[in-house]
This record gives structure tokens, C-alpha cells and sequence, in this order.
């Protein structure tokens, strides 16, 4: 039986993101793997992969979630990392005056107590749209959009990274940096 998009797209986010151990696949610190040996892990694991399809599945998502090096030899999740072997040095930047983090309603009682933090991840994820806050937000539940005071936080000498997708990357945000 053939997997979907879909699948293989969660199947790989699976290996470049969290466990590349779990189908014998390995990662340089950077994140980045050799597309011949996720190929070959992921048909011993089910999945019948090859350098066509792996194409479309990236160039196909709407998320950008994983990146092909330019020489096509690897590929890498852009961010979202919650294995410890991966430390991407991703380019400080500096943030525009707000940025938006989308989360379930649910989360809000902890995000007043303790601000954003990355939980698994290294980062706090921000977007740079209201509307890609919510389409996070929706994954989780009840949505809520955050408005997050990025250039505040950054004069006060806060670090913020850009990942190869767009996303807005940074350690914490405390509370009083929060609108709802």
C-alpha cells in the first residue's frame, strides 16, 4: 500500500525532527541528512521513497517544513528540532516590531504563569502573520493568536533567529512581552 503525502511528510518529520535514531538514520549537528541515506532508511521502514518524491513532498508543502541543500545531496528539517543532537546556527536577526504566536486556549493559563517557552523544542516558534498564528493555534485546540513585542524584547537583548522557512525563532518570551 502507498503512503500519502501526508503520511510521508509526518513520517519525516519524524526522522529529521525528532527520532533519525529510530530508523537508523544520522544527522550532523546542523540537522542535515545524506538524501541517499534517508532514502534507503525509509524504504527499510515502509516508506518508498526516492529523489522524485522527495522533491514534490518539499516543494509541495505549504509549510516549508525541510530544506534541500544546494547541491541536492541532503536535506534538513528547517526547524522544530527536539532531538539534541541537532544545533543549527541559524542567522541572528533582527525582528520586526511584532510577531505572533498561535496557541489553544487551553495553553493560557501556563503561558501567563511562565511566559513561552520551547518545551522539547529549542526555540519558541514565531510567525511573522496573524494568519499562520491561527492555522498553529487550530492545530491545538480552541485557537488563540499571541502578539508577541519582538522588537521590545530584542532592544532589551533578546536573541531572534530565522529559520529557512520564515519562522521566527527565539529561547523564551516572558509574559509581559504577551498581548492577548
Amino acid at each position: 500500500m502507498s503512503k500519502t503525502s501526508s503520511e510521508i511528510s509526518k513520517f519525516l518529520s519524524y526522522a529529521l525532527r525528532h527520532q533519525p535514531e529510530a530508523i537508523g538514520l544520522s544527522l550532523d549537528k546542523e540537522g542535515w541528512a545524506t538524501i541517499s541515506d534517508l532514502i534507503l532508511c525509509s524504504v527499510k521502514n515502509g516508506y518508498a521513497l526516492d529523489q522524485t518524491l522527495l522533491r514534490q513532498i518539499v516543494d509541495g508543502s505549504d509549510k516549508k517544513r525541510f530544506t534541500i541543500s544546494d547541491d541536492s545531496l541532503r536535506i534538513r528539517a528547517a526547524q522544530g528540532h527536539s532531538t539534541q543532537q541537532v544545533n543549527i546556527d541559524y542567522p541572528e536577526k533582527t525582528p520586526p516590531e511584532y510577531l505572533y504566536h498561535g496557541t489553544a486556549t487551553r495553553f493560557m493559563p501556563a503561558i501567563r504563569e511562565q511566559g513561552l517557552i520551547p518545551l522539547s523544542r529549542r526555540y519558541v516558534h514565531l510567525s511573522s502573520d496573524e494568519d499562520t498564528a491561527i492555522q498553529v493555534g487550530q492545530r491545538h485546540g480552541k485557537p488563540i493568536v499571541l502578539k508577541i513585542q519582538s522588537q521590545t524584547m530584542h532592544e532589551q537583548g533578546f536573541r531572534f533567529f530565522q529559520a529557512d522557512n520564515g519562522v521566527w525563532l527565539t529561547a523564551s518570551v516572558p509574559y509581559r512581552f504577551v498581548s492577548e
